[in-house]
């Protein structure tokens, strides 16, 4: 039926792609050699015009010298098929049938060649997601609608394995449908972070958060909860304190070291009205500098800025402020300084002896259980006093000024000597500590004055008297006063009048 005589025989031999397939019986022509008793087109011979038709797989070559018939049209000679009918003998031709794939298994003779995913005649009604007779050729390598794409090397749902003989009649398995993957729902802890109103919140390191002045609001509650932590920690230490004290050692102890040691009898008792004034002025300073510094240290956008008049480095308004109120402050402690050494009262705050160490022990522990020490400032102070005023003086004070004067812009910054004795990093790192440290003693200072006998101790510091009168508390709510509207009078409005007076002023 296809045109290949019966002697030709070339067995075992897989026809080319494309090629016909032969009779029953027939020989296999070997890809690329010639059919016997045909001949090659002779040189000069018509070619197949460009854009013609191929002849179909499984058809007869024509013969030479023999023109390509039309696309469409009969073979002379040949009875032209009523529309949908057969040939006699010929298999059924699935439209979009797919050229057999080289070396796959040939069809029995007479048997329809099946259509990818179409049903063999007699077979049952395809499975759902197959292809219908007559349906597009899917795209080699394209998943099947309705199919998962099967992973590669695999043999997709309901496809036939190369090499396997489909069996006639059976039906092809129903594709798996795919599963559909469970949502992907992200972690709680991973999710971004939003405001109330649904924005996205940026991360912020927590330095820089730290670094960030904080609300009215949060300054209650911090200092709430310190008051209340303080509190039950006092509550705590007293009552261990006392326990401590009631054993006999310790009775023998305070008895041995009452809390002070006898001074010298060349120290003269009271206080000198110049030192009633040192202590007004001390104080005023020392609270407007600490208001500046943290005003320095929360300020991101100063409101002016102050030049020399000579020329210089531009500074804020502000730490013009803290910078001048540090020179008030030194010169005063320079007068304190000369008076002490000068009138003898160095005698009250200078160690003489080394008794003064179990006496401090002793007389902290006498002030941790609230059974104090007696009180004879007027003469001297107890040991405790005296080494706590040594280490403000002497100690405290030159560590402020010194770091102070480091950071500034009068340091002399090309003194590579100078900078190797007393490196930036160092001075920053005691600047803040030594302002903490004045803010616990003047809250313990003024807690004490208050706690051991408030009248007589502020007379003894603005009076200058030994007596219970309102006198020295008088003068203490005056200076009180002061400081408070030195306190507030602290802003640019107030300040730039008196900075213009010593260099340029400017908003930028």
């Amino acid at each position: 039926m296809d045109g290949t005589a019966p002697e030709n025989k070339i067995a075992n031999t897989p026809p080319a792609p494309g090629g016909a397939i032969p009779a029953p019986g027939a020989a296999i022509p070997a890809p690329g050699a010639a059919v016997p008793n045909t001949s090659v087109p002779a040189p000069g011979s018509s070619i197949p015009t460009p854009g013609a038709a191929i002849p179909a797989p499984g058809s007869a070559f024509p013969a030479p010298g023999t023109s390509v018939p039309i696309p469409g049209a009969a073979v002379p000679g040949s009875v032209i098929p009523a529309p949908g009918a057969v040939a006699p003998g010929a298999a059924i031709p699935v439209p979009g049938a797919s050229i057999p794939t080289p070396g796959s298994a040939i069809p029995a003779p007479g048997t329809a060649v099946p259509a990818p995913g179409a049903v063999a005649p007699g077979s049952a009604i395809p499975a759902p997601g197959a292809a219908a007779p007559g349906a597009a050729i899917p795209v080699p390598g394209a998943a099947a609608p309705g199919m998962a794409v099967p992973a590669p090397g695999a043999v997709a749902p309901g496809a036939v394995a190369p090499g396997a003989v489909p069996v006639p009649g059976a039906v092809a398995p129903a594709a798996t449908p795919a599963t559909k993957s469970a949502p992907n729902i992200p972690d709680a802890e991973k999710r971004q972070r939003t405001d109330h109103s649904g924005n996205a919140k940026k991360d912020v390191p927590l330095r820089i958060r730290l670094a960030r002045p904080i609300t009215r609001k949060q300054w209650i509650l911090t200092l709430g909860a310190g008051l209340v932590g303080i509190v039950i920690l006092a509550a705590i230490v007293v009552g261990l304190t006392r326990l401590l004290l009631g054993t006999d050692t310790m009775q023998d102890f305070i008895t041995t070291y009452p809390g002070e040691y006898e001074k010298p009898s060349s120290l003269e008792e009271g206080f000198p009205a110049w030192l009633s004034w040192q202590h007004f002025l001390n104080m005023f300073f020392m609270i407007l500098i600490i208001r500046t510094g943290i005003q320095i240290n929360q300020t991101r956008r100063p409101k002016g800025y102050w030049t020399p008049k000579k020329g210089g480095k531009k500074i804020s308004l502000t730490l013009w402020t803290h910078l001048s109120l540090d020179l008030l402050w030194i010169i005063n402690g320079a007068v304190f300084f000369i008076m002490l050494f000068a009138t003898g009262q160095w005698m009250r705050i200078v160690p003489t002896s080394w008794e003064v160490f179990p006496n401090a022990l002793s007389a902290g522990l006498q002030y941790l259980s609230l059974d104090w020490p007696t009180e004879r400032s007027w003469a001297s102070y107890n040991s405790l006093q005296e080494l706590t005023y040594f280490l403000t003086v002497f100690i405290a004070a030159p560590l402020s000024i010194i770091s102070g004067w480091r950071m500034s812009s009068y340091w002399p910054k090309n003194n590579a000597a100078l900078n190797k004795i007393l490196p930036i990093g160092f001075a920053r790192a005691i600047h803040l500590p030594v302002m903490v440290y004045y803010v616990v003693f003047i809250c313990i200072h003024v807690f004490l004055v208050l706690a051991t006998g408030a009248l007589r101790n502020l007379n003894h510091m603005y009076a200058g008297q030994d007596v219970e009168n309102w006198v020295g508390f008088g003068w203490f709510v005056a200076s009180l006063i002061v400081i408070i509207a030195g306190f507030f009078a602290i802003r640019p409005v107030i300040i730039a009048p008196i900075a213009k007076l010593f260099g340029q002023v400017t908003a930028r």
